[in-house]
């Protein structure tokens, strides 16, 4: 694949940390490959493994920015593990580490809190993480609920460099239990299908654009959907030489793809 033959696709699924920004900052590029996506008039989703905030603070965080899209244009990995409970056990009920982006999409999804004898140990990025709450996941899980990740990321970039994900916060509970999570978001194929759907788009006419070899490369690769690395999160090049897969593209950054 090559830039021109990028940009006909019709539909581009996005990450957001590493490739629009790195905390509160926006990198360069991102305002004049959203004004592409605008102006070419293509189908695209935000789509975030970040599990902490809802899809309007997102849209309120990209406006600050100085990016202003629909909220119907970001997906999180929150709402896709609540609609993957959701249709697992319907007004079921969880005890959730986790920030206000996931609980309410739980709630949304019909989903109780408990902290007796949940049905679902869910977790996700959070502020409130603690021993407490660790100690307390543990013992649920080994009482017979179920272990959910809402991503497997190990770390997450932001300004001052990397902040633990839940692959990491979730790792004491798995070794304390000997019982290994089940993670929503990419790379599972799942949220790529949810993408799919919401974006009415086929494999052939998306492309994923993301920073991580390990979720958004290897995603697309395994939903067959063509995939561009850019350079402005947590992988570098030889990280992608040392890998056993590799992107269709390479780019430093989105503003490429506009140029």
């Amino acid at each position: 694949m090559n830039l021109q033959q990028l940009r006909q696709k019709k539909a581009f699924i996005c990450d957001m940390d590493g490739v629009i920004y790195h905390g509160n900052r926006i990198l360069p590029g991102a305002k004049r490959f959203v004004a592409f996506l605008k102006k070419e008039n293509k189908e695209f989703l935000f789509l975030t493994n970040s599990s902490q905030k809802s899809p309007r603070e997102l849209q309120h965080k990209l406006s600050r920015m100085g990016i202003k899209v629909k909220e119907s244009h970001f997906y999180t990995s929150a709402l896709a593990t609540a609609m993957f409970l959701k249709s697992q056990k319907p007004n079921g009920t969880a005890y959730v580490i986790g920030d206000a982006g996931l609980i309410n999409a739980l709630y949304d999804a019909g989903f109780s809190m408990n902290d007796v004898n949940p049905d679902y140990v869910v977790v996700g990025e959070s502020q409130t993480y603690n021993m407490e709450t660790v100690v307390k996941a543990a013992n649920l899980v080994l009482k017979g609920a179920s272990l959910i990740g809402t991503n497997p990321d190990v770390t997450g970039p932001i300004e001052a460099g990397i902040t633990p994900a839940t692959g990491a916060l979730i790792s004491p509970i798995e070794l304390a239990t000997e019982r290994k999570a089940y993670f929503v978001g990419k790379p599972n194929p799942l949220m790529m299908r949810h993408a799919l759907k919401l974006l009415h788009s086929n494999t052939e006419d998306t492309v994923i654009v993301g920073d991580r070899m390990d979720t958004d490369i290897i995603a697309g690769i395994e939903s067959e959907i063509d995939t561009v690395l850019v350079l402005t999160g947590v992988t570098s090049l030889d990280d992608v030489k040392a890998s056993p897969y590799k992107p269709s593209m390479i780019l430093k950054g989105v503003g490429e793809i506009a140029e």
